[in-house]
């Protein structure tokens, strides 16, 4: 009888570790490489096949469609005028506390509202968290 325990036992437990294995997250490490071990030939930058006048053209790589074409570069006037604003600083929730709060501009005020919302709720989160 307790032979038969001690099986049973055994038996779950050997099953119990092949869930565990079957269920490891593995991750993708691309594709085998064939051939020579260690070469750096496989690793190494491909040289590029395009002119330097395309390259200077045309957007590469940002085509989606099968059978589209990359789109052209156009002069700095066709594009519109807040896109040259996108990688403008904006100040910082410090900054605009020690500015005077109705001399500062919608724009402004509307950040300064969602920052200090922000560090309000960060704060109020991590006294919850101490507790």
């Amino acid at each position: 009888m307790a032979m038969n325990h001690a099986r049973s036992i055994r038996y779950i437990l050997t099953v119990k570790e092949t869930v565990k294995v079957a269920h490891q997250r593995t991750f993708a490490t691309g594709k085998a490489k064939k051939g020579s071990k260690g070469g750096g030939s496989a690793d190494s930058p491909k040289a590029s096949t395009l002119s330097k006048e395309v390259k200077a053209s045309t957007v590469v790589g940002a085509n989606i469609l099968k059978e589209g074409t990359d789109p052209k570069i156009l002069p700095d006037s066709e594009y519109p005028d807040w896109l040259w604003h996108l990688l403008d600083k904006r100040p910082a929730l410090s900054e605009l506390r020690r500015k005077n709060i109705e001399t500062l501009s919608y724009d402004d005020l509307k950040r300064f509202v969602k920052l200090d919302n922000r560090a309000r709720i960060k704060e109020n989160n991590s006294l919850k968290a101490k507790n």
